[in-house]
């Protein structure tokens, strides 16, 4: 059952610790930079929280569209449990001051693709295992 959670629950969790919860006091947490790296042309690439979210929310997306390939109960759970989290992540985007930024709308938006590609990748595989006998 464990393999039936999203994995886009944990950039969700970590942008509402970085929030400080939901009270939305942490904005200027999601701008500072993590990684500085200076390049060959002269300039300095930063890196902050909000874009190693994003890339975070990324990489466990192409994890989930895996894991809709993947035949049986438990992708229907995870498939409903990702709806739940695409529609906390909504009525959050919603209601919460905090959450009304650009980096929120991008993990909601990776949490909607999530929900639309497992379903479609399930849908095309279960088509697949119908077989028709005469």
């Amino acid at each position: 059952m464990f393999l039936a959670i999203p994995l886009l629950i944990v950039p969700f969790a970590l942008y509402n610790l970085a929030m400080g919860g939901l009270s939305g006091g942490g904005i200027a947490v999601l701008g500072g930079p993590v990684l500085a790296v200076d390049m060959l042309s002269g300039a300095t690439w930063t890196l902050s929280f909000g874009d190693l979210l994003i890339v975070i929310a990324l990489a466990l997306l192409f994890v989930e569209i895996l894991k809709a390939t993947r035949p049986g109960s438990r992708a229907l759970v995870d498939h409903m449990l990702s709806m739940v989290l695409f529609v906390v992540f909504l009525v959050e985007f919603l209601l919460v001051p905090g959450a009304a930024t650009q980096v929120f709308f991008i993990l909601m938006t990776i949490s909607l693709i999530d929900v639309v590609a497992g379903f479609a990748v399930s849908i095309r595989t279960a088509s697949r295992d119908v077989s028709i006998g005469l």
